[in-house]
């Protein structure tokens, strides 16, 4: 009876369709700001941009020359306003005498040269898009010269402006379509080269739609059984160069997979394992990599249940974030077809709920590579369902694997809601994942693997338990984890607890997907 309860229909939510990522037009122009003809005319400028002469006229020159055409209207705007360029603060006016209906200035901060800056100047400028009900935009810098990388910036601008009109509306029973058609990024060159890198950033912002739409979806919907059939849609859509495999229950217990299925074992819903396998086109690949992601669809402590101030329970939805990023960068890395590089995208998907079948803290379970734990926490259940997916990883033969968890509390208080902890006993692979975390414009901060620290992790009756000492948990659950993965094998893992969501937009952000599909890219050829 139990199995027909917990259909994804509990609660009678059926999702609206899944969101179409907008059908935005992005190009790139080189016009004169004054006569470029739409609705909105977004300006970013730093606090260095807004300095004014002894007539409280602008000295920049793009400034000067709109406020020209306006009569000073937006000297006078940005002094009455207190308009400085912080980052976050915009103004937006509604005037005769432009091309363009409205005229906004975004504040970039004191300079602007992070990925971040202009990501967030394009989500910035879409969202006030969405607030006028604007169909055609264009984006331009006050200031450009001195930007190394200006093809790199347009990208940036062009994935904030897809995000910025993003709204996960499926779970509303009402909801506004948005009315944006297109963006022109002005001033940052024209050309193929371009184009091409705003076709890539489109394609990575899907994957991090698909990735936020997962995470908030909630648990009485995407159950295991519902998110092994999102990644077999991915596969589907691009069967040219992916390819799924999902294993089931019996499947697993073959493989023995005991720590995985034990986390499972409680739930109503029956595990799914997730491995879509990415071949590039027109040949062999050079290297193999891994790209393994934590996927608790749901998360109640088991028999450890989260209770209490702080223990967030009713977010527990978010537990998948890892499987998320993993396959958001899947769907990104099936349109852009790298070449030179095989991937595989694998997630242990499961629920850990409370039974009178479900795991009891003190049980002894064995992983597939045949080393056995002693469970003192049931609540520390994502680190026994990635043992056995990092070693199913490394039976592949890959040269390298990152994994995503959303794991540990203590990374959260060590390292605030921005930053993810990043953990590897390899220089060489941190140094290729900080090298696409530079260019993605998201936040990590790498940690000791102190292995001193294993002390804690002993058990008197398994080769190790599942928690140790409450200090450096985040240490110690990558150093279990450690247990798991080949020795020949490179490998980092992500701790991500923080990042994963945004309290103050009350919903998922589809963090380190941009990096992932950075760090694919700079291994293939």
């Amino acid at each position: 009876m139990a199995h027909t309860i917990a259909r994804a229909t509990l609660g009678l939510t059926h999702i609206s369709p899944a969101f179409e990522a907008p059908k935005l037009t992005l190009a790139t122009k080189e016009i004169d700001v004054t006569e470029w003809k739409g609705d909105l005319l977004a300006v970013g400028v730093t606090e260095k941009d807004l300095a004014k002469d002894q007539n409280s006229k602008f000295e920049n020159p793009i400034l000067k020359k709109l406020d020209s055409c306006l009569g000073g209207v937006l000297a006078e705007v940005s002094t009455e306003e207190d308009f400085t360029g912080k980052s976050g603060q915009s103004t937006v006016v509604r005037l005769p005498g432009l091309g363009s209906k409205r005229v906004g200035l975004f504040g970039l901060g004191q300079s602007a040269s992070s990925t971040e800056a202009f990501k967030g100047l394009g989500e910035a400028a879409a969202a006030a898009a969405r607030t006028a009900q604007a169909s055609d935009i264009a984006i331009v810098l006050a200031s450009s010269e001195g930007l190394s990388a200006k093809s790199c910036t347009a990208s940036a601008i062009a994935s904030g402006a897809v995000l910025g009109i993003y709204e996960d509306n499926r779970y509303k029973s009402e909801s506004k379509k948005p009315a944006l058609k297109s963006v022109d990024i002005l001033g940052l060159g024209t050309g193929p080269e371009l184009e091409k890198k705003l076709k890539y950033a489109q394609y990575v912002a899907s994957g991090i739609i698909l990735g936020k739409e997962l995470t908030n979806s909630p648990a009485n919907v995407l159950t295991p059984g519902k998110l092994a059939e999102e990644a077999s849609n991915i596969a589907s859509l691009y069967s040219d160069v992916l390819s799924a495999k999902i294993l089931n229950e019996e499947q697993c217990k073959d493989l023995k997979m005991g720590s995985y299925l034990a986390v499972a074992a409680a739930s109503a819903n029956p595990p799914h394992f997730i491995h879509l396998t990415y071949k590039p086109p027109g040949g062999p690949a050079k290297l193999k990599l891994a790209l393994v992601g934590k996927g608790l669809t749901f998360d109640s402590g088991g028999y450890n249940i989260k209770t209490g101030p702080g223990c967030s329970i009713e977010r527990m939805k978010l537990d998948m974030g890892g499987s998320a990023a993993v396959l958001g960068a899947a769907k990104a890395i099936g349109q852009i077809k790298p070449s030179g590089v095989e991937v595989h995208f694998i997630v242990a998907a499961c629920e850990n709920m409370i039974s009178g079948t479900g795991m009891r803290p003190g049980d002894i379970v064995t992983a597939s590579n045949g080393k056995t734990i002693e469970v003192n926490n049931t609540d520390a259940e994502g680190r026994l369902t990635l043992a056995d997916a990092l070693v199913y990883a490394c039976n592949q033969g890959v040269d390298k694997i990152v994994d995503l968890a959303t794991l540990t509390g203590a990374c959260r208080v060590a390292l605030g809601l921005s930053i993810a902890g990043v953990f590897t006993p390899s220089d060489d692979l941190a140094k290729e994942v900080f090298a696409a975390s530079e260019i993605s414009g998201e936040k990590f901060w790498r940690l000791p693997m102190e292995e001193s620290y294993w002390e804690s992790m002993k058990s008197g009756v398994a080769d190790m338990v599942n928690t140790g000492d409450r200090q450096g948990g985040a240490i110690s659950a990558a150093l279990f984890l450690k247990q798991f993965v080949d020795e020949k094998v490179q490998w980092l893992h992500i701790d991500m607890g923080g990042p994963v969501w945004s309290d103050k937009k009350r919903a998922a952000t589809g963090f380190a997907i941009s990096t992932l599909v950075e760090w694919v890219l700079k291994n293939s050829s």
